[in-house]
């Protein structure tokens, strides 16, 4: 046997092992850990880059629960509190009632709740008729997972709220269920 197929056989098992790396890398990166180097696909914004977050309201475009697109420049100059939740999320439906005490409570003060349900339409509505909420409901889709993330949702758990005061700062950013304190201590200096 002469050493030139020996060399192919070897040189085709080292390719074979880097490209299989990179490829495990790659779904290790992108769809277990959601954290990492940035192997995802080219769609997807870099996962560690710090510089990726957003800490002003950016524009988007959803749609409510006729269907008409609603544009977060609707909301400019309010104290707004973006609410991801989904209608199988317990700790979500135990938030609902705090936000939409909020919304009542302090909308002349130019406070504006906005859920996104990261949800179906038929669920989202269904819920909506037994349990009506006084602020806006917008649903998500990838789009909206994605928004959530560049916001601080790490996790890309639900629920998760963040709060932009009036000039579209973002100042706050929770994952998970948010206390009636938080939400206190978050919005009292921008109410007064």
């Amino acid at each position: 046997m002469s050493t030139r197929p020996r060399y192919k056989i070897i040189l085709t098992v080292v390719v074979a092992a880097a490209l299989g790396v990179l490829f495990a890398r790659f779904l290790f990166d992108w769809k277990w850990l959601g954290e990492g180097p940035g192997f995802g696909p080219p769609f997807l914004h870099s996962r560690n880059s710090e510089t990726d977050l957003l800490d002003q309201l950016p524009q988007f475009r959803l749609p409510d629960l006729d269907g008409q697109e609603v544009a977060s420049s609707r909301w400019a100059g309010k104290i707004l509190v973006l609410n991801f939740w989904a209608t199988w999320c317990p700790p979500c439906l135990r938030e609902l009632p705090l936000f939409d005490e909020l919304q009542r409570t302090h909308a002349e003060a130019g406070l504006q709740v906005v859920g996104i349900a990261i949800d179906n339409h038929e669920d989202v509505e269904r819920f909506l008729a037994e349990h009506p909420a006084s602020f806006p409901i917008l649903l998500g889709d990838t789009d909206a997972i994605e928004l959530s993330r560049r916001l601080g949702n790490h996790v890309q758990g639900l629920p998760f709220t963040a709060i932009f005061d009036s000039h579209g700062r973002r100042v706050y950013a929770q994952s998970g269920e948010v206390t009636r304190a938080a939400l206190t201590e978050q919005l009292g200096p921008l109410l007064n």
